[in-house]
């Protein structure tokens, strides 16, 4: 999950907005739209890819490969050793424009229909230091957000305006409880509010990669 129920707490949610299983079915919710929408996932995943050679060096696998365990051509395993083998994978570095499986020394992935296997840990993550890295940051936000805009209940009219206009927000006065809303900005295509949009944007999975 891209973030915690202590998360939603630390932003205010109380018990009595929504409960810790609520809230958990909510920040589930909101990650899968968040994958739907991207194309990727932002946290470390152990899965295994059967991917099509096509008689090219380099392959695109579906994910950034955080740790490589495995990878064969036609069931025979190919050496994992970096110069053999060049991984363009996470955590993300600057420049980067999709993961890839290179291999080396002028040799190719055979073309062919499921006949290379990739197996280990996955996932579009940020460099934080650590070996996995971690979701990234505005990813967290935007799942935060997603979840913030969900509450509270349908049942307080009042309440849900104030929640779906909490991003138009550009000047309050605390004393007298009134604030000011900017001017509506044109909706964002994929869940209607600017700021999540715009975050989901620039995470976007480029078009025409590979494929599973």
């Amino acid at each position: 999950m891209y973030a915690t129920v202590v998360d939603l707490r630390a932003e205010g949610v109380t018990e009595a907005q929504a409960s810790d299983d609520r809230l958990l079915a909510l920040i589930d919710e909101a990650g899968r739209l968040i994958d739907r929408v991207t194309g990727w996932f932002f946290e470390p995943r152990s899965m295994t890819f059967i991917l099509d050679g096509r008689g090219a060096p380099s392959i695109e696998p579906p994910a950034p490969s955080i740790r490589l365990d495995r990878l064969a051509i036609g069931g025979s395993d190919v050496s994992l050793d970096p110069d053999d083998l060049l991984v363009v994978g996470a955590p993300i570095q600057p420049g980067f424009d999709g993961p890839r499986l290179t291999l080396r020394h002028g040799r190719r992935f055979p073309r062919g229909r499921g006949n290379v296997e990739a197996e280990g840990l996955w996932g579009y993550t940020e460099d934080d230091g650590s070996p996995n890295g971690r979701t990234p940051l505005e990813i967290r936000r935007a799942c935060m957000l997603l979840v913030l805009r969900a509450l509270p209940p349908l049942g307080d009219a009042d309440a849900v305006g104030d929640a779906r206009n909490r991003w138009r927000i550009i000047e309050e006065r605390t004393r007298d409880q009134s604030y000011r809303l900017d001017r509506v900005a044109q909706p964002g295509p994929f869940t209607g509010d600017p700021e999540i949009d715009g975050i989901l944007a620039r995470y976007r999975r480029p078009a025409g990669m590979g494929a599973a």
